[in-house]
């Protein structure tokens, strides 16, 4: 018999098939809130896993594994791992039992017709290969933006350090940079190479003496946003509320109403387009160095320097020191600025709330969009105009997004799950409209809440 809600039970060893039998509520008690903060259980394909202390372990980050405690973290499980089956036999260790014969395969929270037919999507979309890359179109992404890269520099050897050189030059450069964030982005998410240690020792690579970044941390905060987008107080990406924007209409009232004003609200449609990408330029590089010593990852800091002294090197001798720091600074500006809209293009203007513990299709669809596509949307985007398959799929290379669109569609549309496409323009235009309706409902839950 499953423990009743609320009984005491005697906690199962991790790793010891000792049969036990649990309902969803007793699993739900195990979330790692309040008084148990280390007492963490998940469920993956029915299976109760204890990771009360494996999280810290977990090669993705505690705390992306740690959100969800206490819910189901099969299609998340699913989604994050390539090889599902050899990451199962790790698990067998953290195992205390399974589910009872007569609770629903997943949380009463959510959709149980539609997590099934994801996940038979899931196991058609392997079928057909579309997890597996083109070499060829990994190939030539890589060396068309380290072609861009080269030329930034010939353009100031050749032609001087005039503004026209010099302006051409930064566009060139912020490029590269661009592009090479693409490429560290299909690295971070395992979709290039067939074997995930070759994707890992390439990622750190390309963010460390490409970028100038440490991968590591990227991967801590990615992956969380990917498991709970929009989630306040899971997704790292809204770590700009409320400090400097307040977002989403549910968290400005909240706001409002506790009398909270770090910044006029009521404008930040206005300051966004110059802020956010100045604060995010600095931020950037701040957190960077403040991480990797922190945290002691030398070998990071020292491809982190690796790039400094390489930009040094390639482009001192050309312009001198103080001119390569406003070079640095204002590609640095336009890469946030570029980086910014297209990342939140998708994000800003949906949901944001605190985690509902949707299943995993309605937790993408309701915190992400997509962008028209186009040769030019596709390049300008890195492909994250297809924002719903990518967090659907994010190991699944993105050349094979437009491929796997018409069956989530198709999904959708038999769930009477919305889903969104838009211009390239009007998404741009839904994030500062969002912006101001956010503002607009914080300054009246402030004034009158």
């Amino acid at each position: 018999m499953p423990p009743q809600s609320g009984a005491s039970v005697e906690k199962p060893k991790p790793g010891s098939d000792v049969g036990k039998l649990f309902t969803w509520e007793e699993i739900g008690l195990h979330s790692g809130k309040g008084n148990s903060k280390e007492d963490k259980w998940l469920v993956i394909s029915k299976k109760v896993y204890d990771i009360s202390h494996f999280h810290r372990l977990h090669p993705g980050g505690p705390r992306v594994i740690s959100h969800y405690a206490g819910q189901d973290a099969t299609d998340a499980f699913s989604a994050f791992h390539k090889d599902g089956d050899l990451v199962r036999k790790y698990l067998h260790s953290l195992l205390i039992g399974e589910l009872a014969p007569d609770q629903p395969s997943c949380e009463p929270t959510k959709n149980e017709m539609l997590t099934n037919d994801f996940q038979e999507l899931h196991a058609t979309v392997k079928k057909m290969g579309l997890l597996k890359s083109s070499y060829p179109f990994f190939i030539f992404m890589f060396l068309h933006a380290f072609v861009l890269d080269i030329a930034a520099w010939l353009t100031i050897w050749y032609f001087g350090k005039s503004w026209v050189p010099f302006l051409a030059a930064v566009g060139l450069f912020t490029i590269a940079q661009i592009q090479y964030g693409f490429l560290q982005h299909d690295l971070g998410h395992i979709s290039v190479f067939e074997k995930p240690k070759w994707n890992r020792l390439a990622h750190f690579f390309v963010m460390g003496v490409l970028k100038g970044g440490p991968a590591s941390q990227w991967n801590h905060m990615h992956n969380q946003h990917h498991a709970k987008p929009n989630c306040f107080l899971k997704d790292p990406d809204l770590n700009m509320h409320p400090f400097l924007f307040s977002l989403g209409k549910k968290l400005s009232v909240e706001l409002g109403k506790k009398k909270k004003k770090y910044m006029p609200y009521q404008h930040q449609h206005k300051y966004f387009s110059l802020l956010a990408p100045l604060t995010f330029a600095i931020y950037v590089q701040v957190i960077i160095f403040r991480y990797t010593i922190q945290r002691k990852k030398w070998l990071e800091l020292a491809f982190i320097l690796i790039f400094n002294v390489r930009a040094c090197l390639m482009y001192v001798p050309l312009m001198g020191f103080k001119s390569l720091m406003g070079f640095y600074s204002l590609a640095r500006l336009l890469e946030s600025t570029w980086f910014l809209w297209v990342s939140q293009m998708n994000h800003i203007p949906m949901n944001i709330d605190y985690d509902q513990n949707l299943d995993w299709v309605s937790t993408q669809l309701t915190a992400t969009c997509n962008v028209d596509q186009s040769w030019f949307n596709d390049w300008y985007t890195g492909h994250l105009n297809f924002q719903i398959e990518h967090h659907l799929f994010p190991t699944m290379p993105r050349h094979n997004y437009w491929k796997v669109a018409p069956l989530v569609k198709s999904l959708c549309a038999k769930h009477g799950v919305k889903y969104q496409c838009k211009s390239l323009f009007t998404a741009f235009a839904d994030i500062l409209r969002s912006l101001k309706a956010s503002g607009e409902c914080w300054q009246d839950a402030y004034l009158h809440g």
